[in-house]
């Protein structure tokens, strides 16, 4: 059953269609369908060469009092067109299913359009867009992909140009492609899904095309040089060098306990995101550290990372800067009064570090619950209290080895905030932090735990270009819970042990 398309005709349609493209994209079998053009000169000729080829197997039937031989040449390799040379008559649209009006007569095509409407059919007037039901589109075509481009009849000379800037720009090939895309999803088992990420897996060399080998590997290159490189220059100043050998041996080896761990949390952050503050900070506990010389271990080997990552939030366009403003002076006087306190702190550390411990305890449940998808309830309008959540945020951070972006960052998208805004103003806002409270750390502790300090930068650095590759390759929810686990046992063993002590 047909219905009558809904196009009244006044103003008040035509303002609406004014407001942006209206038009619903379709791709009509006409080879299905029986299909009726009126006119058969030069507008003619260019709907029905349109028509034919699109749908080559169409069943068409031309009307028109004059017929051009160029429209005669055509329908010969065509047996399922058919010429009518005669005037329009309204029983030329029984059993016809769409209409194509191809005259240089306004009147005709205004008279052929009401009586089209009449019988329920949908109809195409050419070169007169408020008499169309539907547009045809400039089509770019390669096999079997088919591109079609609408400009809402505004200007046909627009597509046309569209059409020639992706016929040059897409490559032959892509039908090639297209065939082996549909052979492979013919063999493809397992759910919707699972189908899903195999075709974007193969499909991922359309947008990266296949590079060489030097270009594939070029930052492991470097990296297998400068280790080579470095490595050489090690084993020549072993050997040839006693003083050398000398203070390698003597380095404590707690500094080769946290290049490790700064390289592992290091990896791992980059891997989910989050969590070298937590993991670091339950690890120096662990081995001993006093909570302000971890503080200022962590601080100190994070300051590089975050520069480059809010340089590189900053030349995307990702930093709200009225948010920054708001946020940096009272994070910053929270981050320097919590590096202060905790240094103050250093000889009572044996007290501190249960707090310490008890905190970290709680910031490796929120890694199992973010792991779990277990979600708090959002607020329903934009936090406000900037300033003294950049207050508390930098405090806790300070005093506490790390928080700034579980708790700012967080309670920001929480709030309503834009996460991607909200996450380049809180890594750029975190070098800052970093800077400060190492700067604060540094001149109450001096060079206390070097050792811890080095091997984290050292590590840290040195995991970094890795970490991209690491994210994937390993499921982040098994490192998210099991970093959440390893994180809660640490921490809850040191509390235990507190509570030992005192007993």
């Amino acid at each position: 059953m047909q219905v009558l398309p809904n196009q009244p005709d006044n103003a008040a349609s035509f303002s609406e269609e004014e407001k942006g493209n209206q038009l619903f994209p379709v791709f009509v079998k006409l080879n299905k369908l029986r299909t009726l053009l009126i006119g058969a000169g030069n507008i003619g000729l260019e709907k029905l060469t349109a028509i034919v080829n699109n749908s080559h197997s169409a069943t068409i039937t031309i009307v028109a009092e004059l017929v051009s031989p160029e429209v005669y040449a055509l329908i010969a390799n065509y047996p399922l067109i058919k010429v009518k040379q005669k005037s329009f008559d309204v029983d030329d649209l029984n059993d016809i299913d769409i209409v194509f009006a191809a005259t240089n007569n306004n009147i005709l095509n205004e008279e052929i359009r009401k009586v089209t409407h009449e019988r329920g059919l949908l109809i195409n007037v050419a070169d007169k867009p408020e008499l169309c039901d539907f547009y045809l589109g400039s089509i770019v075509q390669k096999g079997d992909l088919k591109i079609a481009i609408s400009t809402n009849g505004k200007s046909p000379t627009i597509a046309k140009r569209l059409k020639q800037i992706l016929n040059e720009g897409l490559p032959a090939e892509l039908d090639e492609t297209l065939q082996n895309m549909s052979a492979l999803r013919q063999t493809l088992n397992g759910d919707f899904s699972a189908k899903v990420k195999k075709l974007n897996k193969v499909t991922q060399s359309l947008i990266n095309p296949k590079k060489s080998f030097a270009e594939r590997n070029i930052k492991w290159l470097i990296w297998a040089a400068s280790v080579l490189l470095i490595g050489a220059i090690g084993f020549s100043l072993w050997n040839t060098e006693p003083e050398f050998q000398t203070f390698l041996i003597n380095i404590d080896p707690l500094f080769y306990w946290f290049l490790g761990a700064g390289f592992l949390f290091a990896l791992i952050d980059g891997a989910i995101g989050m969590s070298y503050g937590v993991t670091t900070a339950s690890f120096s506990l662990a081995m001993g550290l006093p909570p302000a010389s971890a503080s200022m271990a962590i601080h100190i080997s994070e300051v590089m990372s975050n520069g480059i990552a809010g340089w590189m939030h900053y030349r995307m366009g990702n930093v709200n800067w009225k948010l920054f403003k708001i946020l940096i002076l009272p994070a910053i006087i929270g981050a320097v009064l919590g590096a202060y306190i905790l240094s103050s702190l250093e000889h009572y550390s044996a007290y501190v570090k249960p707090i310490v411990a008890v905190y970290t305890l709680f910031l490796g449940g929120i890694i199992l619950m973010k792991a779990f998808n277990v979600k708090r309830k959002k607020a329903d309008q934009k936090i406000k209290k900037i300033g003294l959540l950049g207050f508390v945020g930098g405090f806790i951070d300070a005093a506490f080895g790390g928080g700034w972006g579980s708790i700012v960052l967080s309670s920001l998208i929480a709030g309503g905030r834009h996460p991607l805004f909200s996450l380049g103003t809180v890594k750029i806002s975190r070098f800052f932090i970093a800077t400060l409270s190492s700067l604060t750390f540094f001149t109450m502790l001096g060079g206390k735990h070097w050792e811890a300090v080095v091997g984290l930068i050292i590590g840290s650095a040195i995991a970094s270009p890795i970490a991209a590759k690491v994210s994937n390759k390993i499921s982040a929810k098994t490192i998210m819970v099991a970093v959440g686990i390893i994180v809660m046992i640490v921490s809850l063993r040191s509390v235990i042990m507190f509570i030992l002590k005192l007993i």
